[in-house]
């Protein structure tokens, strides 16, 4: 089965970096066909996409945030990467992994929505991260 689990720190101090890294098990990263995404979801606000790496290396990212936004990816250890800089405490945040069958910019390109939690086949816990001083 295949599992995605977040990791990283809880707390951020706002203008700092955040990263949060994604394992993936069941599965390898590198499988074809498959989106390896970052999403996070704000206290009265939906699910946004903030990027994706491709099993191919090839990243995309939201526009609001692609200035600001990395995703990388570590084959040998089977997990990606997200780091996130210049933080606000608006961005405090529930921020998850998932995995999905398309890059993000041709899913909303294609709905004309954001990201839905049935857009993606799988989906790691979420893991709570705070920006705060």
């Amino acid at each position: 089965q295949v599992q995605l689990q977040e990791s990283g720190p809880g707390l951020v101090k706002p203008s700092q970096t955040l990263s949060l890294t994604c394992t993936v098990s069941g599965v390898s990263i590198t499988s074809n066909d498959y989106y390896w995404t970052w999403i996070r979801q704000s206290p009265g606000k939906g699910l946004e996409w903030m990027g994706d790496i491709g099993y191919n290396g090839i990243t995309d990212y939201n526009p609001s945030l692609q200035s600001r936004t990395s995703v990388y990816r570590d084959t040998s250890k089977n997990h990606f990467t997200l780091q996130l800089s210049s933080v606000t405490p608006e961005e405090t945040a529930l921020y998850y992994c998932a995995r999905g069958r398309n890059p993000g910019s041709r899913l909303i390109a294609s709905t004309l929505r954001q990201v839905r939690k049935g857009d993606f086949g799988s989906w790691g816990q979420g893991t709570q991260v705070t920006v705060s001083s």
